[in-house]
């Protein structure tokens, strides 16, 4: 997942909770339609997990508890996706958190 800080989006963690099988089936259709994968991380990003990288263009709902001393987010959880048309706002990084 990433957030805004400026005009760069930065690596906030990721997010294996929440998901319903129909969520999982759904997203994974529609990010089919989209030629989604990457082969480069599309933040900057220096873990060590195995990746697969996809292109930011889905806004996801997530609900989580806090953030960490590594400005990560604190157990995430899958929500949803967000539609375009509703205007939906990519979360921004304030200083105190990028």
């Amino acid at each position: 997942m990433a957030a805004y800080a400026g005009d760069t989006l930065k690596y906030v963690g990721s997010v294996g909770t929440g998901f319903k099988e129909r969520d999982q089936a759904t997203l994974r259709t529609t990010m089919d339609k989209l030629a989604w994968k990457r082969k480069t991380p599309p933040v900057e990003y220096s873990g060590n997990r195995r990746v697969v990288w996809a292109q930011p263009t889905l806004i996801a709902e997530i609900e989580y508890r806090a953030w960490t001393s590594d400005r990560k987010l604190r157990h995430p959880s899958f929500k949803g996706l967000r539609d375009v048309q509703d205007k939906a706002d990519v979360y921004l990084l304030t200083d105190d958190k990028a």
